[in-house]
C-alpha cells in the first residue's frame, strides 16, 4: 500500500473530498471536524436527498411511522459542503481529480464511501411491480403497496428479505418468500443455526418456499422453475449486495474478488491519498487472520474515525473491529458479533425453538463470534470477550442462566 503524503509527519491536506453520503461518508466528514481538521471538506452524494440513515427504511419508513431518517447533523455549522444529486464517473489519482457529471473536482485526499448496491434479479429490468429496497425512494415507492395490503412475493430469505417480510406482515399483506437455498440466511449462517429460524416465517403468517428458483416474472405473477405461479402485486428482490465501485474502473485502484476496494489496516487504498471505508472496502483483520468485507452499519460507523485520524497524521491503531450487526424480524431482536467461519466448536445457550437463545462459536477456547436472539446482555458481554481474547469454559457457556462474562476459563 502507498504512503499517504499527509501522514508520517507530512503536511496536513487542505481539501478532503468524500464520495458517498451514507453513514460511512457522513461519519468521515464529521470525524474530520471533530478531530480538528480545518481544511475544506466536501461530501458528494448521488441521491438528491439530505444524507440519511438506511436501517429505518426496512420498517419505520415503509410502514409510515417515520417520514424519513435524515442524519441529525448540521453540515453548515460544521463547515461541510454538500454536493447532492451528483453522479461520480471516475477518479484520476495521478491528477488528484474526481470526475463528476458537473465537471472535475480536485482533492488533496479522497475518501471512497460509496457503499454497496443491491444485486438485481436477471431479466427483471423494466418489469412493472419489481422493487429493490436500498434507497429512500425505494421505500417511498413500496409504502403505498404495503398500505393497500396486496400480495407480496419476496425473492431471497436473507436479512433484508426477513426484515421486509416482517414489515409487510405487520401491514397486513399476504407474503410469500422464495429462497433458492434449503434454508433462510444460507449465505450468512450454518444450517444448524439458520434452520430453526425458518419457523419464524410460518409463525408470522408468511409462507417460506425453499429450494425455489424464479424462472421469470410477469406482470402480477412470479413463475418458479417448477412451473408454480405465485400471484404478486409487488415483487421485492433481496438477493444480496455488492460494493458500488464500478465507477473506479480504469483508475488503477486495486479491487478485490467481490469488486470491493482493497484497503490496508489504515483503510488506505493502493492509490496515493485515497482511502476507502464502509461497505465498499475490505480490510485485513489481525484478529481473524483474513481479509474482511463487512456490509453492516457498525462498520460504516467505526471506520471513519480511523480514516480521519490517519488523514490528520495521528498514526491510529490498525482498524480491526469486532464486526457487529442487528436485525429486527418477526418480533425478535437478533444480534451478531464477531466472525464465525474459522470456529471449530459451537455452543448453544438455550433452546433455539424458544423465544430467547444464543449460539457461541469458539476457536480453541477463544470466543470468535456469537448470535443472540432476545438476549442483548449475552451480546454485549460476548462482544467484549471477543475483543479481549478471554479464554472460555465451554461447559459453563452452555448454562443460559449464567452470565456469559462468568463463563471464562
Amino acid at each position: 500500500m502507498s504512503e499517504q503524503t499527509q501522514a508520517r509527519g507530512g503536511s496536513t491536506p487542505r481539501r478532503v473530498v468524500v464520495v458517498g453520503a451514507g453513514m460511512a461518508g457522513v461519519q468521515t466528514a464529521v470525524a474530520l471536524r471533530e478531530q480538528g481538521f480545518t481544511g475544506t471538506v466536501t461530501l458528494i452524494g448521488a441521491e438528491p436527498h439530505q444524507p440519511y440513515d438506511r436501517p429505518p427504511l426496512s420498517k419505520a419508513v415503509l410502514l409510515g411511522t417515520a417520514e424519513g431518517s435524515a442524519f441529525d447533523v448540521d453540515f453548515e455549522a460544521l463547515g461541510i459542503e454538500l454536493r447532492l444529486g451528483r453522479e461520480v464517473a471516475g477518479v484520476r489519482p495521478a491528477d488528484h481529480e474526481l470526475d463528476t457529471g458537473a465537471g472535475p473536482v480536485p482533492y488533496d485526499v479522497l475518501v471512497v464511501a460509496t457503499g454497496a448496491e443491491p444485486v438485481r434479479l436477471p431479466g427483471t429490468e423494466g418489469v412493472p411491480g419489481v422493487h429493490l429496497l436500498r434507497t429512500l425512494d425505494d421505500a417511498e415507492r413500496l409504502r403505498p403497496v404495503l398500505a393497500r395490503q396486496r400480495d407480496i412475493v419476496i425473492v431471497g430469505a436473507g436479512w433484508i428479505g426477513a426484515e421486509f417480510a416482517t414489515a409487510a406482515r405487520e401491514a397486513g399483506c399476504a407474503v410469500t418468500v422464495v429462497e433458492a437455498a434449503d434454508r433462510p440466511l444460507a449465505g450468512s449462517l450454518p444450517a444448524e443455526v439458520a434452520v430453526p429460524m425458518a419457523a419464524w416465517y410460518a409463525d408470522s403468517g408468511a409462507v417460506l418456499r425453499t429450494h425455489a428458483r424464479v424462472a421469470h416474472i410477469e406482470p402480477g405473477v412470479v413463475v418458479l422453475d417448477d412451473g408454480t405461479r405465485l400471484p404478486a402485486d409487488a415483487v421485492v428482490v433481496g438477493i444480496g449486495a455488492r460494493p458500488a465501485t464500478a465507477w473506479l474502473a480504469g483508475s488503477g485502484i486495486e479491487l478485490g474478488t467481490w469488486g470491493e476496494v482493497v484497503a490496508d489496516a489504515g483503510l488506505r487504498t493502493s492509490a496515493p491519498d485515497v482511502y476507502a471505508v464502509g461497505d465498499c472496502a475490505s480490510f485485513p483483520s489481525g484478529r481473524y487472520g483474513e481479509r474482511l468485507l463487512v456490509h453492516h452499519w457498525d462498520n460504516a460507523l467505526q471506520g471513519p474515525r480511523t480514516v480521519a485520524a490517519d488523514i490528520l497524521g495521528e498514526a491510529p491503531a490498525d482498524y480491526d473491529p469486532v464486526p457487529y450487526f442487528w436485525s429486527e424480524q418477526f418480533g425478535r431482536f437478533v444480534q451478531y458479533a464477531g466472525h464465525h467461519p474459522a470456529a471449530d466448536t459451537t455452543v448453544w445457550r438455550g433452546d433455539p425453538s424458544g423465544p430467547a437463545w444464543t449460539v457461541c462459536w469458539l476457536r480453541g477456547d477463544r470466543l470468535t463470534a456469537l448470535l443472540a436472539v432476545g438476549r442483548p446482555r449475552d451480546l454485549a458481554q460476548g462482544r467484549r470477550l471477543i475483543e479481549s481474547g478471554a479464554r472460555m469454559n465451554p461447559t459453563l457457556l452452555t448454562d443460559p442462566a449464567r452470565p456469559l462474562k462468568s463463563a471464562t476459563a
